[in-house]
């Protein structure tokens, strides 16, 4: 479902295009903050203190900005450990252009799910922190299933488009969820068992899930 390098900063907020880019620095101040910067020391924070337990002004003050600063980076609390996940759609939009137009779409499907999803050796504990949040957090729920629905609408388009039918029309929405589907339980069990390959998880799942789409061309 999901790809962030270590602490991948900001979502924009649907309601608030303007957080889509980086604030910039201004003369004379410290040298400008990133969403990475600000998402990586907050995912360590949640994780030691708690989600709940830990504030926004708790956050400003570690990474040495302003509260009304951090706002100018984030929408909200609840967006901070999504990360920058706008410009990780926009990837797997590339992603799923690339593929050859004669590559079947459940073949198709299956490469951009793996490619999209894998982790490097290097930020495996940071992501598991990150998910762990995502997955775990009940005050995050709401806005993860704004989320979701970006990503399922990503696939809904790419399968619309291979199936010649509007992106809203039946089929291509419930790929979307069966895709969505398997990248949650990839990483429900991959944060259940620390011993699981994310990888594997998500070859697997794709391959149940491409038995399911195999007839469509």
């Amino acid at each position: 479902m999901d790809r962030w390098r270590t602490g991948a900063g900001s979502v924009t907020s649907v309601n608030n295009p303007t957080t889509a880019t980086e604030p910039s620095a201004q003369p004379g101040r410290r040298p400008r903050t990133s969403r990475a910067e600000i998402s990586g020391v907050a995912i360590e924070m949640f994780t030691a203190s708690g989600f709940e337990e830990t504030s926004v002004d708790d956050i400003a003050d570690a990474v040495g900005i302003a509260r009304r600063t951090l706002f100018r980076y984030f929408p909200s609390k609840n967006a901070i450990p999504w990360g920058d996940f706008d410009s990780h759609l926009d990837e797997l939009r590339a992603m799923l252009d690339e593929i050859p137009q004669d590559l079947p779409i459940a073949e198709a499907l299956t490469r951009a799910l793996t490619a999209f999803n894998h982790v490097p050796a290097d930020t495996i504990g940071h992501h598991r922190r990150r998910m762990g949040l995502l997955l775990g957090v009940p005050s995050l729920q709401a806005h993860s299933m704004l989320m979701y629905a970006d990503w399922r609408q990503v696939i809904a388009e790419f399968c619309a488009h291979r199936l010649g039918v509007p992106e809203t029309d039946h089929l291509p929405q419930t790929i979307g969820w069966m895709s969505l589907g398997t990248a949650l339980a990839a990483y429900e069990h991959w944060l259940a068992d620390p011993d699981a390959d994310l990888d594997e998880l998500i070859r697997t799942g794709c391959t149940l899930l491409a038995d399911g789409v195999r007839a469509l061309h």
